[in-house]
């Protein structure tokens, strides 16, 4: 049996290295956090310091496992190159990344400090 046979279900199907490194993951710091009251979703309104790609801003749905002072000052990983996105009054800029559990999103962060911007490898 082919390893892709047993590797179980796919979402979209394979995908090329190429594929791949057209996704801009980088790590940044989080700047700034600010209740999102408009959101549909209990949410924050999340800055983060990209280094060479700026600063940039997203609406995170994450407050059911974070606090303001839980994200102040932590390295985040984020999908830059993403459209931008309109979330009611906000405009989202990147895509803060994280898995879906049953209590709530958990974020990606890196294991140790890398530079900010670092991009995922």
């Amino acid at each position: 049996m082919s390893a892709s046979a047993t590797a179980g279900p796919t979402v979209g199907g394979e995908i090329g290295w190429s594929d791949f490194e057209r996704v801009l993951i980088v790590a940044g710091t989080v700047t700034r956090v600010e209740p999102f009251p408009e959101a549909r979703k209990p949410a924050w309104k999340v800055w983060a310091d990209f280094g060479p790609y700026g600063e940039r801003k997203t609406s995170a749905q994450i407050a059911a496992l974070y606090r303001a002072e839980d994200l102040l000052g932590r390295q985040i990983v984020g999908v830059l190159n993403f459209p931008e996105k309109q979330i009611g009054p906000f405009r989202s800029q990147f895509l803060l990344t994280g898995f879906h559990t049953d209590a709530g999103v958990v974020i990606t962060t890196v294991e140790r400090p890398v530079p900010n911007g670092a991009r995922l490898a």
